[in-house]
């Protein structure tokens, strides 16, 4: 019964230290990395705990919606905030852009197969993977690419696995269960040991995805909720980000990109 009920205070952010009541955020994966150490400083700084879900963007939209608790909601992309947006889960004017990423090839480190290009994931050797479009961010992200460069057919029959959320993506490489994914451009700076990652050709990356983080409209905390997006926003916060490797502006992502543009949507065809 006790460990019950802290799971209930845990979820709903009425968990409380040092006479603070805490909040809960809902990060998806592909921020998992620095939200880690944002959280620790933030605490560190205010005395506020802060408890951390982690999954697909889209899985832990839906918890949100069906929990309708919860105090900021950090998607892995702009596609999943805009339908977050739209089923009035966010408070739209709080939202605040952490972070940028581009799709990219990642691969085991080495290159053993010796992928060069999207067309060698059609390979027979090649195993190949992406991430769930209909719940995971950067699965849209491949899609898309694969769309854009008249693969999408061909490569739905050919897909070993769909992973269930970014840092799942990424560890099919770390795990060698595949030999390629369409992943982000940090998949390397997560596991350095085991991934490099190829540039996509840019004729089929037209969009980067930016994180974003914003107070949920349910919030039963949101003097805390908006403190901790306030603390996102600040140059300690933008360096840590930086540190674990991502672009935090878009002068960043076109230097080494291209002309690439932030945001916008994509639906993927029923076929996905």
């Amino acid at each position: 019964m006790v460990i019950a009920a802290l799971a209930i205070l845990i979820l709903t952010g009425r968990f409380v230290s040092n006479g603070k009541r805490g909040i809960t955020v809902f990060a998806g994966s592909a921020f998992k990395p620095p939200m880690e150490d944002l959280a620790e400083k933030f605490t560190e700084k205010t005395g506020i705990p802060v408890t951390v879900n982690y999954g697909g963007s889209g899985s832990l939209l839906s918890q949100l919606i069906i929990s309708r608790s919860g105090d900021v909601y950090i998607p892995g992309s702009n596609d999943f905030m805009e339908r977050a947006r739209r089923k009035g889960i966010i408070d739209h004017g709080s939202i605040t852009i952490l972070a940028y990423l581009v799709p990219v090839i990642a691969v085991g480190k080495g290159n053993p197969k010796k992928i060069t290009a999207l067309e060698d994931l059609l390979r027979q050797d090649v195993r190949a993977a992406i991430g769930d479009p209909g719940s995971v961010c950067v699965g849209l992200y491949a899609v898309e690419v694969f769309d854009l460069a008249g693969l999408s057919k061909k490569i739905r029959r050919h897909l070993k696995t769909y992973a269930t959320s970014c840092e799942h993506t990424a560890n099919l490489l770390v795990m060698n269960s595949v030999d390629a994914v369409v992943g982000w451009d940090v998949f390397d700076d997560w596991n350095p040991g085991h991934i490099e990652t190829l540039p996509i050709d840019r004729r089929y990356v037209r969009r980067a995805a930016y994180i974003g983080a914003a107070r949920t409209s349910f919030s039963r905390n949101p003097e805390h909720a908006g403190k901790f997006l306030s603390f996102l926003e600040s140059p300690e916060a933008k360096n840590i980000i930086k540190q674990r490797g991502y672009l935090v502006t878009m002068e960043d992502v076109r230097a080494r990109y291209g002309d690439v543009i932030a945001g916008g949507n994509y639906t993927p065809g029923p076929e996905w």
